[in-house]
């Protein structure tokens, strides 16, 4: 398992974009065949992925990192399927989670086995586990089913559907808040203006991004900021001090969610666009 540490934005001001990315963007997802986890400090926040291709594969714990007998001992964990067809097995019980469905299982689940339906269109499964101090039943959330508000406006090139499977008002979780972006035709611009949460830190899965193309990701603190040039499929970790916003040179989708004191999502500290820096 791979280890992120924490870094105060102080020293984040200093770091050049090598030193950046290896810090806040995560590349390392979405090998066939692999289930790949990366352990960051903030929040204990685990960020991974799993496909299966050749066969099932298997959420274990690592005795090291997580001192645990099994992955969800202490842990809840939601799932967002990307790619094709797919099925997790929890504790014998099928879930069959298509594109853009979202599982969540609860603290306590011991066998999490993950399928792929088809092998030439393997599901792309990507995961995001917090700490849980009690337990809440695995549900599925169908697309169809998530709670749906519109944001942003074509005027300002972030018109935006923003679909929320984990929250406070849906789907329970001890401390899990989970769901998707999608960018409408021709605007590029999310969580534009900006904001932070002191409360919460906020990991961003792009993906549905063109090869050829890429998301330019501010972060840091508002009056410092910094970016990262993103492909789809990457990850970015964003901590309660950081923005969290970007731009696309072409249409794209993200998956947020975030943990930590509270699940009220409008629990933020907004800033003016003119205020940035």
């Amino acid at each position: 398992m791979n280890i992120l540490r924490a870094h105060s934005p102080e020293a984040v001001s200093l770091f050049d974009t090598s030193e950046l990315r290896e810090s806040f963007l995560i590349s390392s997802l979405f090998e066939h065949d692999k289930v790949q986890l990366h352990y960051w400090e903030t929040d204990r926040t685990i960020v991974g992925s799993v496909v299966p291709v050749s066969g099932p594969l298997r959420l274990e714990a690592s005795k090291k990192e997580l001192a645990a007998e099994y992955f969800l001992e202490r842990r809840e964990v939601g799932i967002l399927n990307t790619g094709g067809r797919g099925s997790v097995v929890v504790d014998g019980e099928i879930f069959a989670v298509g594109n853009l469905d979202c599982l969540y299982v609860g603290r306590g689940a011991k066998n999490i086995v993950f399928l792929s339906d088809q092998a030439g269109d393997p599901a792309r499964f990507y995961l995001l586990s917090y700490p849980a101090h009690t337990s809440y039943p695995s549900a599925l959330i169908r697309q169809a089913d998530a709670t749906v508000v519109e944001l942003g406006a074509l005027e300002t090139a972030n018109f935006r559907t923003l679909s929320k499977y984990i929250h406070r008002d849906g789907v329970k979780s001890c401390q899990l808040v989970m769901g998707v972006t999608r960018m409408k035709q021709g605007s590029v611009w999310n969580t534009m203006p900006s904001h932070t949460h002191l409360r919460r830190s906020e990991v961003y899965l792009y993906f549905d991004v063109d090869p050829s193309h890429r998301i330019i990701h501010l972060m840091g603190e508002p009056f410092e900021t910094r970016h990262l040039v993103v492909a789809g499929g990457e990850a970015v970790i964003s901590p309660v001090w950081s923005i969290h916003s970007g731009v696309g040179t072409s249409s794209y989708s993200f998956c947020w969610g975030m943990g930590g004191e509270n699940q009220d999502f409008n629990d933020m500290d907004g800033f003016p666009i003119s205020d940035l820096r």
